[in-house]
Order: structure tokens, then C-alpha cells, then sequence
């Protein structure tokens, strides 16, 4: 199937039950983030001095907190699924003094036409997103020709066994975070379309994952 075509019809129950989730959690959520924000906030910076605009599409803002490394002289554009989520994006936004259309969407039907943006990008979005693979074909949707998808991501280890037991702990962490721990993003990423570029380990032995891909010119 060709960007061009008609996309898959979304799950709407699963798409409202990781709406109210997150806006549950949307006033807890940093102080959720809160340990594991310490090694996000590490590798956030390197990933953003890689995007180039002039258009950039951030999809997945939650509260905000790749905001501070915004590049300069970029038109960025960010969506979150949950208004709770996006209210403290805002909040984030003018307490930065940061330019930025912030606006509610769902990864896996954007509000955009074809061949929008330069950059897309997301970090710890897709563990969440109800179908990954909908939703990354949606980001090559709206990417321009050669433009490029820049991810941070968790993703199903390696190691078999260690593998295993994030299958069998998977349903409890989406019933108390709502992300998929188990995921196999990479190949998501390929299979969605997308020309790999980059895969870097960022942590916990391939856990953690730097992906960056690029749309065909073609």
C-alpha cells in the first residue's frame, strides 16, 4: 500500500481508552517520568540537534519536555492525543517563551496534507500509540520527499528471556502507564514503509533505542 492510498480505519475504542489513560494521568505524569526522566533528559538534546526544518512536526508533546531543545529558526508544529496532556504542553510553552503550534491529533489520523513537513519526530511515543504501524504511516503521510523521522524509543529486548518477561509483564504496564514495554519498533519502522537509516543503542542493552529513517524521493 502507497502513502497515497486510503489509510486503515482507526480502533476507536482502543484510541479512547489511551485518551482518558493519559488524561487521567496527565496531571501526574512528570512526577510519573520523574527517574527515568534523568537518563531521557541526556540523550533529548542530541536527538533535536539532528532535526532540520524549516518544518517540523512533533508528534506525542505530552507535557512538553522537548521543548527546551527546540533548534532555533525551525517552524515546529506538536500534537498530543489528550487535551489534559497538551493543556501543560501550553503552560510549558509560555513559561519558555517558546513558538509553538500546539494542537490536539492522533498519530494514527493527522489533520495534515500530504507531503507537510521536513522533520517528524517523537520520543517515547509509539509504546503508547494503539496502532503503530497506522500511526507510522501517517508520519510518511505527511513527511516530505527524503524527509526523515527522528524516534526515541523503548523497545522488546533482545535477549530472549529478558524478551519473555516483558511479554508477560506488558499488560500490567499499560494498565498502570498505558506504553507497551514490548514492542518491536524497529521493524515497525521498516515494515510502515520507511528507508532505515540509523538504529543506536542508547541503553540498557538495546533497550533504549536512537531510530532515524527517511522518506523515498521517489
Amino acid at each position: 500500500m502507497t502513502v497515497e492510498e486510503k489509510m486503515p480505519t482507526i480502533d476507536e475504542k482502543a484510541t479512547a481508552a489511551t485518551r482518558a489513560r493519559y488524561q487521567r494521568i496527565s496531571g501526574l505524569y512528570d512526577k510519573m517520568e520523574r527517574f527515568a526522566e534523568r537518563r531521557y533528559s541526556e540523550w533529548r538534546p542530541r536527538l533535536w540537534s539532528m532535526v532540520q526544518g524549516p518544518k517540523v512536526l512533533e508528534v506525542g508533546v505530552g507535557t512538553g519536555k522537548n521543548m527546551s531543545y527546540y533548534p532555533a529558526g525551525v517552524q515546529i508544529t506538536a500534537v498530543d492525543l489528550t487535551p489534559g496532556m497538551l493543556a501543560y504542553a501550553k503552560k510549558r510553552a509560555a513559561e519558555l517563551n517558546v513558538a509553538v503550534d500546539l494542537q490536539l491529533g492522533d498519530a494514527q489520523q493527522l489533520d495534515f496534507p500530504d507531503n507537510t513537513f521536513d522533520n517528524v519526530v517523537s520520543t517515547f511515543v509509539f509504546c503508547s500509540v494503539p496502532d503503530p504501524a497506522l500511526g507510522l504511516k501517517e508520519l510518511l503521510r505527511v513527511t516530505k520527499p527524503n524527509g526523515r523521522l527522528l524516534m526515541l524509543e523503548h523497545v522488546r529486548a533482545g535477549n530472549e528471556l529478558v524478551g519473555l518477561m516483558m511479554d508477560v509483564m506488558n499488560p500490567v504496564m499499560v494498565r498502570l502507564s498505558g506504553a507497551n514495554i514490548n514492542r518491536h519498533t524497529v521493524e515497525n519502522v521498516r515494515q510502515s514503509g520507511w528507508q532505515l537509516e540509523q538504529v543506536e543503542e542508547m541503553g540498557m542493552k538495546g533497550i533504549f533505542k536512537l531510530i532515524i529513517a527517511r522518506k523515498n524521493d521517489g
